[in-house]
């Protein structure tokens, strides 16, 4: 980003009054007005091809979708980010459902990702040792023979740092 394209300080204090959809009062106050029109706009079918895509093939976890459907409706006016707050869990639960029934696995957005991995890892680790459980025993001769060309041979550390033979 260009230093000289961003806006100037105070700038904003020079636009129209009320000149955004946000700085108007909102279209819609109460609640349950806002599950209303969200519910119904996502029972479209252009926007639900859309939402079940967007989590389908782009891999976007519900809560970001949710908390990109109310940032816009907020951004538009449409309804305060209070409201925004009391209706992002009905419209979460709508979408999750809506995916549910169409066959998808959404991602919830909720779980912790470090915490998954470790779950995976762990259930691979038991499993390896149940593996390693189950293998017939090899005997001790077997496991200590090795040829001398299998056989390390320690080098001796060169350059400048190495300690040699002192």
């Amino acid at each position: 980003m260009d230093m000289f394209s961003a806006p100037i300080p105070g700038q904003s204090l020079t636009t129209e009054p009320k000149g955004f959809p946000w700085e108007r009062p909102p279209e819609i106050t109460d609640p349950e007005e806002a599950i209303q029109m969200h519910l119904a706009r996502l029972s479209e079918p252009d926007m639900l091809d859309m939402v079940l895509d967007l989590i389908e093939s782009d891999g976007i976890d519900v809560k970001t979708l949710t908390s990109g459907i109310m940032r816009g409706a907020v951004a538009k006016g449409m309804h305060t980010i209070d409201v925004a707050l009391l209706v992002a869990p009905v419209v979460h639960e709508f979408i999750k459902q809506g995916a549910l029934a169409f066959g998808l696995s959404p991602d919830d957005g909720f779980e912790n990702k470090e915490e998954k991995a470790e779950y995976a890892k762990a259930k691979k680790t038991s499993l390896a040792k149940k593996m390693i459980k189950e293998m017939p025993p090899m005997r001790a001769k077997e496991v200590l023979e090795v040829s001398p060309a299998e056989q390390v041979t320690a080098e001796k550390p060169k350059g400048l740092m190495s300690r040699g033979d002192r």
